[in-house]
């Protein structure tokens, strides 16, 4: 289990060789590049191959991009299940690193896409395929991508926003540091004090959020697509419909008129739309409702990268919903 991890880095520092250099480590995304920063601050900043305010769904890998990979120590990323692009790149340009796709992490929650235009809160958990400690599993097979398992049908039905439930983002950054101190175990206990203050400030910022928006539960309103369930969950704050299965799917005729009827029926009092993606679906879909609009930012792409990212999506989320509803 991951929650021991932290408990052996003194150990770990001991046994293992110092590097010259802090490692070079490169992330898919803002949120987990931020996780990342959080436990590297004071020692390097991560790099970043994602750019704000392109899709993780499909993104052409620029010369910096490609030279971070080839270059990095350690790689963190979602999986193939977000970035599906990215593991063939991972395989060909950071073959020599250390891999971690972070939904793969057995702390890690899990849950499946939900169905149909109306989302229900019922139980759709997932469970990891061939369950065993990551540990043993990186010795045999080594660091990777592909040897990992890390293929693109093994998430198929998993909803990859995970870094939505902070209790994730908590988990992660115990494998973080633990991977930080292998590589690096001269600043191990900057890596470890890091973690520390990083997880305690999410579970403040948590639990602030948490406050700010009990008031609004049981209010109505709509999502984009079906990308938000972590955050509902871990917030009791559970959408009512989406109008778009996923961020890689057009919604079908069918589709946009249930989403309506959801509206009507519902009192839906605010549907949520993306920067990125088409406002004409949301003005469609609100025609003739008493609906607002707003939007919301599930990768942060409106916040500074870096260490304070990751908190800040959360408190923009819980802003933008208190605003509309």
């Amino acid at each position: 289990m991951i929650k021991s991890l932290l408990a052996v880095t003194s150990s770990l520092a001991i046994s293992l060789p110092a590097h010259a250099d802090a490692p070079r480590v490169a992330t898919d995304i803002l949120p987990v590049q931020s996780l990342v920063a959080m436990v590297m601050e004071g020692v390097g900043t991560p790099d970043l191959i994602v750019q704000p305010g392109a899709s993780p769904h499909g993104y052409a890998l620029r010369p910096s991009d490609a030279r971070a990979l080839q270059e990095a120590d350690l790689v963190f990323w979602m999986g193939p299940a977000l970035t599906p692009w990215m593991l063939d790149a991972i395989n060909t340009l950071g073959e020599d690193a250390q891999v971690t796709s972070l939904l793969d992490v057995d702390a890690t929650e899990l849950f499946h896409f939900r169905e149909g235009a109306s989302l229900e809160m019922e139980d759709a958990h997932a469970d990891h395929d061939d369950h065993e400690d990551h540990e043993d599993h990186e010795e045999e097979h080594g660091n990777h991508a592909e040897d990992d398992g890390h293929d693109d049908h093994e998430h198929s039905g998993v909803d990859p926003h995970a870094w939505l439930d902070p209790h994730n983002a908590i988990a992660w950054i115990d494998l973080i540091a633990f991977r930080l101190v292998q590589n690096d175990p001269k600043n191990a206990a900057i890596y470890v004090q890091n973690a520390k203050t990083a997880q305690a400030m999410i579970e403040t910022v948590s639990a602030e959020v948490a406050a700010e928006l009990a008031p609004l539960r049981g209010r109505p309103y709509i999502v984009f697509h079906d990308a938000y369930q972590y955050f509902e969950r871990h917030f009791a704050i559970p959408a009512a419909g989406s109008i778009s299965l996923s961020d890689a799917s057009k919604p079908s005729p069918a589709r946009l008129a249930e989403i309506r009827h959801i509206i009507t029926e519902t009192g839906a009092l605010c549907v949520f739309s993306e920067a990125q993606f088409n406002p004409g679906l949301v003005a469609t879909v609100m025609e003739g409702t008493d609906a607002r609009t707003a939007l919301l930012d599930p990768i942060g792409a409106e916040q500074t990268p870096g260490a304070d990212l990751y908190p800040a999506l959360l408190r923009a989320m819980a802003a933008r919903m208190m605003e509309c509803l």
